[in-house]
């Protein structure tokens, strides 16, 4: 039998997805709207693949983070956000209101955080329900097992198709199992989010260590009672470990999403229900998505006129 599911969106990591991918689609007044079509897409489609008891889209707060806060070259590399994309934002969550979708989104922390802290409540709430966390970030790795998945919509027509990875598809992908994510890039570090690693090392020795220590603290507890290292540990390598040691164990920290921010939750306010099916047809006419329309998922009307006719 199926587990019912809990759909748990990463905004900004689809409408970043949506905002490169997608041709410049605008509406009828010039306004260039590629991404919030491609977020809606990518979020219909989930929604009609996996039909969802709940769901819940987090988005990632315009302010720093209590990461920028602990390292100040966090994501420091990134630049802005384009122009053309910032008041795209804002008609994203309209989208998401108008489905009856409950948004997530907290001062200090980043979606992710906010993923993994729903998360976190839902398996306390109900271990029958299966959360799939709908991104395109891999740092959403970290938090699969057996009650968790990652679905990462295809990138365009040229890439292969959505992928759902489960705990073996994780460790299948980057030879280590999902909690140790961290560890990785904590080595490894992570040029995306300007998380440092530790230098010289990259991802075929970041594996190997993970694999055969499992965890960063490991790594320097064997060190300790082997500072002169042993046969795989000598030499180079044994000198960036030595080194590296503060910027690894700050690289975990960075890396490690946040399971406890302070959100107001409650699990049936992201039950799916009715929803004003007319409002989003609106949105969808006035930015000119009418191939988005028929995809919309049956409203409150519909599902009676089924249930009475079969």
């Amino acid at each position: 039998m199926s587990r019912k599911k809990f759909l748990l969106v990463d905004a900004h990591a689809l409408i970043y997805r949506a905002y490169y991918a997608m041709p410049n689609l605008t509406d009828s007044d010039g306004h260039l709207v590629n991404a919030v079509f491609g977020f809606s897409k990518m979020l219909l489609n989930a929604i009609t693949y996996f039909d969802p008891e709940y769901a819940a889209v987090c988005f990632d707060h315009p302010k720093p983070t209590f990461r920028h806060k602990k390292f100040d070259g966090y994501k420091a590399q990134r630049a802005k956000m384009p122009d053309d994309l910032i008041p795209q934002i804002q008609i994203v969550k309209d989208v998401v209101t108008a489905l009856g979708i409950p948004k997530f989104e907290i001062e200090g922390f980043e979606a992710d955080d906010l993923i993994g802290t729903v998360n976190c409540k839902v398996e306390d709430l109900d271990r029958q329900l299966l959360t799939v966390i709908v991104t395109g970030d891999q740092d959403s790795f970290q938090l699969v097992d057996d009650d968790t998945h990652i679905w990462m919509p295809a990138r365009g027509k040229q890439q292969r198709g959505d992928i759902e990875y489960d705990a073996a598809l994780v460790e299948k992908k980057l030879g280590i199992k999902p909690l140790q994510v961290i560890d990785l890039k904590a080595l490894m570090g992570d040029n995306s989010d300007n998380i440092p690693g530790i230098k010289g090392v990259g991802p075929k020795t970041a594996v190997a260590l993970v694999k055969r220590f499992n965890t960063v603290e490991k790594i320097y507890e064997f060190l300790k009672e082997h500072p002169e290292g042993d046969e795989t540990i000598k030499g180079a390598l044994l000198q960036k470990l030595l080194n590296g040691e503060k910027s690894a164990l700050m690289s975990k920290d960075l890396a490690t999403i946040e399971c406890a921010a302070p959100i107001d939750f409650d699990l049936e306010n992201c039950r799916v229900t009715a929803y004003d099916k007319n409002k989003v047809i609106e949105i969808f006419q006035n930015l000119g998505f009418k191939s988005l329309i028929n995809t919309l998922p049956k409203d409150a009307f519909e599902s009676s006129v089924q249930e009475a006719l079969f």
